[in-house]
């Protein structure tokens, strides 16, 4: 009879909680037979030389694969929302990565969001990690939505440089990847603006002010961003711009440094639905804009010298998806040129330090209902002088990246791949 009383106080108090609040599991499995390939060519100085002997004149690197996330990104999550009142609401939104093709990577951490929420006829106030203001437009007008071997070859440069100039301090402050940043406070227009909609956002870097330290706090790690678009009916249109702080000043005594090292992005994306097809595209500026210093001495006095550069990285793409029964045609084709600071490039008959990588990417999603779809992708870059510029050397995916040999330069000409999944949603 204790018993039966207690279950029935558990329900009658369950009850209660569910009239205030919602909580919700939610996630997504995807797994896919995936094929990498890349082509490196042998780089020589002078063209008109003779390679060395023995030397080949390309490398080729594959492998194959069972991936996740090739369409949708693998993941498990929670999120809750409370009603307070007076068109107040609270909410909450933890989600983790997941590696299901070998489940080693589950929940120990929620990295891809973890943020609360304070939400109202004002907007939403978002405090925690979540995705910047500007990869927004790189998923919601690329046709393969960021994921698997189609994501854009704008998406994947900006990856790149992201990871080459390496995450914030200590891996946990201010921005640590191009998609998402950490330590950041959000605030978003409210959904009854006609139309209109948009975001600001700002990551605090958490470096300590210390009197004892020249320059302090570096500002490595602070990222600061907005999105403003409209959406209506079959169109939706964005531009989005974002500064995230890479570096701080060089450490005094140094021949050489880096300081103020920034990457400032722009990009603009729409999407116009005619119904037989929807068409997609997007343009953005990538400027890696730094201060570059050196020791000098003249007239037997040291100083510092320094100067201010920035190099750019033009994209495109242009896509479109057609509907066919209960499946999906996907295509797009994107380009990422990179353009040094002229102060870097000296004179070079052969070679104005440019470079260029070239995608093109087509795919079919069949939908066997409304949560479990099955998928096939097929991509194929292009890279003009990657010598130039490691950026350029991207991939399809999980690729084995670029051959090399002692002694010998060569650069990445291309990559292929494919993936061949299913995906299901709960």
């Amino acid at each position: 009879m204790k018993k039966s009383l207690v279950a029935l106080a558990a329900l009658a108090v369950a009850g209660v909680a569910s009239a205030q609040s919602s909580v919700t599991l939610f996630g997504v499995v995807d797994a896919a037979v995936s094929g990498y390939s890349t082509k490196s060519n042998l780089i020589v100085a002078n063209p008109f030389a003779i390679p060395p002997f023995g030397v080949p004149g390309s490398l080729k690197r594959s492998q194959t694969a069972l991936s996740n996330s090739g369409y949708n990104s693998s993941r498990i999550g929670f999120r809750g929302t409370e009603d307070l009142g007076g068109g107040l609401a609270a909410s909450f939104w933890l989600e983790a990565p997941i590696t299901n093709d070998d489940g080693k990577g589950g929940i120990s951490n929620f990295a891809r969001r973890s943020t609360v929420s304070l939400s109202g006829g004002f907007g939403e106030i978002r405090l925690g990690r979540d995705y910047t203001a500007t990869f927004w437009n790189d998923t919601v007008f690329d046709p393969f939505g960021t994921n698997g071997v189609g994501s854009s070859a704008i998406f994947r440069t900006n990856v790149n440089l992201a990871s080459v100039h390496g995450g914030a301090p200590n891996g946990a402050a201010g921005s640590d990847s191009y998609v998402r940043t950490s330590n950041a406070i959000a605030y978003f227009l409210p959904p009854n603006l006609g139309g209109f909609y948009g975001q600001f956002q700002y990551a605090l870097h958490e470096n300590v002010k210390s009197d004892e330290v020249l320059n302090s706090p570096s500002k490595r790690g602070r990222y600061v961003g907005g999105r403003f678009g409209y959406a209506n009916g079959p169109l939706d249109v964005a531009a989005a711009y974002g500064i995230d702080t890479k570096d701080g000043a060089p450490l005094p005594g140094l021949a050489s440094g880096y300081s103020k090292d920034q990457l400032k992005t722009f990009n603009l994306g729409a999407s116009y639905d005619f119904g037989p097809v929807k068409l997609f595209g997007e343009i953005s500026q990538v400027k890696d804009a730094y201060d570059r210093s050196q020791s000098l001495t003249l007239l037997g006095l040291p100083f510092i010298y320094t100067q201010g550069l920035s190099d750019k990285y033009n994209g495109v793409l242009l896509g479109a998806t057609v509907p066919v029964g209960p499946g999906l045609i996907r295509a797009s084709y994107s380009q990422v040129k990179f353009k040094p600071d002229s102060a870097l490039v000296p004179l070079n008959f052969y070679n104005d330090g440019s470079a260029r990588a070239s995608q093109f990417a087509v795919g079919y999603v069949h939908n066997l209902s409304k949560r479990t779809a099955l998928y096939a992708t097929l991509s194929r870059i292009s890279i003009k002088n990657g010598q130039n510029n490691s950026i350029m050397g991207i991939t399809t995916g999980g690729s084995p990246g670029y051959g090399t040999i002692a002694g010998q330069t060569y650069a990445p000409k291309s990559a292929t791949g494919y993936d061949f999944g299913i995906r299901h949603a709960f």
